[in-house]
């Protein structure tokens, strides 16, 4: 009787662990594929910006030279700033690409004309309401002429910035403190970068290295900026991806990773004749500027 008992017991506890619910541990955040030819090109969406383009999910965040946009992810505009340098201490009149993180657009903002930069700084954003929230400052001793565009570190609660005129290194702030962290060589260079995005220790950078006047492309490079949670001295750069898909060459510009769904988004422009990083006439067929988001699915 008493073996019968204990039987009894141990089923009534097994069917009772049975019944409690599972606790869901949080999935790992899905890295990088290896080559970035594994996404295929999925929709392509007009917008008005120009420059940098995020993505928290939900929304697509946009960037033109003076302005932000923000977009439901089938392309509807639901809110702009076209005023967004207003509240700034320095004069500014141009964005790069952007990032957004826990409610706030990041964006590298500086003045720039014929190639050349001042007044760099971090500058965030309400990502609800578009309107400016705060700075955080430039560091003149990093070496950085220039603020293409920037990408948040998410694992160190940092954010990178990439620099177009230069390219040889990338420049690291800290959100909490606002401080400059320090800087990672790039080797080889890739030239001419327009965006970067972050994600477990890894930096994808879009160039527009590609030669529209002889129908080259650009192309997308991959870069490790940690080793053992720890600043890299040099980051080896590869090849991650070349831009073949777009509907005409042209400029290549930001670029993103939808949290969502792990969908790579590039930012691209057709039909402007750039000189310089400024637009200087149109293609022929073109009469205007068209800019438009490739969406990737893996």
């Amino acid at each position: 009787m008493k073996n019968i008992y204990l039987i009894i017991l141990a089923v009534i506890g097994s069917l009772s662990a049975c019944s409690e619910p599972t606790k869901q541990e949080k999935p790992a955040e899905t890295p990088f594929a290896e080559w970035g030819k594994e996404y295929a090109l999925d929709t392509v969406i007009e917008v008005n910006g120009r420059q940098g383009i995020a993505s928290d999910g939900k929304f697509y965040y946009v960037s033109s030279s003076t302005a932000l946009y923000k977009y439901t992810k089938d392309g509807t505009l639901v809110a702009s700033n076209e005023e967004p340098f207003n509240q700034l201490k320095l004069e500014a009149n141009h964005f790069g690409d952007i990032d957004v993180y826990d409610g706030n657009i990041y964006t590298g903002i500086e003045t720039f004309i014929d190639g050349v930069g001042k007044n760099i700084q971090v500058a965030v954003y309400d990502a609800n309401t578009l309107n400016y929230k705060y700075s955080i400052d430039w560091n003149e001793a990093s070496g950085q002429v220039e603020v293409c565009g920037l990408a948040v570190d998410r694992e160190h609660n940092r954010v990178w910035m990439a620099d177009w005129v230069q390219g040889h290194e990338l420049y690291c702030y800290d959100l909490d403190s606002k401080q400059y962290v320090g800087k990672v060589k790039l080797s080889p260079i890739p030239r001419l970068q327009q965006g970067i995005y972050c994600k477990n220790g890894q930096i994808i950078i879009s160039c527009d290295d590609g030669d529209a006047e002889k129908n080259e492309s650009d192309h997308l490079y991959m870069a490790s900026v940690y080793q053992n949670d720890t600043l890299t001295e040099t980051a080896d750069v590869k090849l991650w991806r070349e831009m073949t898909d777009f509907k005409r060459v042209g400029e290549i510009e930001g670029l993103t990773f939808d949290p969502e769904n792990n969908n790579l988004i590039v930012l691209a422009n057709r039909g402007a004749r750039i000189i310089l990083g400024m637009p200087k006439g149109f293609y022929e067929g073109y009469d205007h500027e068209i800019h438009e988001l490739y969406v990737y699915k893996k």
